[in-house]
């Protein structure tokens, strides 16, 4: 996987590692589909001195770019909470999308299936090229899986917005926190 120019001479790919133990599923009937045979999101790593949140590739399950989020030495609980808070999101999105895309690849293909066979056609053509449908036909599969999917896309944008809050409210405690803690007179040490 190539570094792209933005992410320094410093980073580095790092091997992937074996699968994640199994975490739960964003809904109850994906239980068993992805997250349990994925690798860990991004095989890169930024420069250790690094003191910034890196981003990284596209995710080729998900097509998310991870964020590696920058702990600085002397974190406060509230800023700590709030890295959690972005990392937690990081990874209930990446487990949605992966999902979701391994789903939409499955049954795209056994769209096209079925309407090959029912037309009488192989899945792949005479000079061996994958047979595909024109885009009349595809146009049926995107509105069934949209409207088949509708439901479990409301709860991810309620669920999405409801984190997106969380985590404007936790910037602005930390930006508060800051600005108190520069502005707060700093106690000198009294000899006795």
């Amino acid at each position: 996987m190539p570094l792209e120019p933005h992410e320094g001479r410093a980073a580095r790919l790092l091997p992937l590692r074996p699968p994640r133990p199994s975490l739960p599923a964003l809904y109850p009937e994906e239980s068993k589909l992805v997250w349990s045979w994925l690798p860990e999101v991004s095989g890169f790593c930024p420069p250790r001195k690094s003191c910034h949140d890196w981003i990284g590739p596209p995710d080729k399950h998900s097509n998310l770019r991870p964020v590696h989020f920058y702990v600085p030495e002397n974190e406060s609980p509230l800023e700590q909470k709030l890295r959690k808070l972005r990392q937690e999101t990081q990874e209930w999105n990446q487990r949605f999308w992966a999902n979701q895309n391994l789903t939409f690849c499955r049954e795209k293909e056994e769209f096209i299936r079925s309407r090959l066979k029912a037309k009488g056609l192989e899945l792949r053509t005479g000079s061996g090229q994958k047979a595909t449908l024109d885009a009349e036909e595809m146009a049926d599969f995107y509105k069934e899986f949209l409207s088949k999917n509708f439901q479990k896309h409301m709860c991810y944008n309620r669920d999405w917005y409801k984190r997106n809050f969380a985590i404007t409210f936790f910037m602005g405690k930390v930006a508060l926190e800051r600005a108190w803690n520069k502005l707060r007179p700093k106690q000198r040490k009294t000899s006795t």
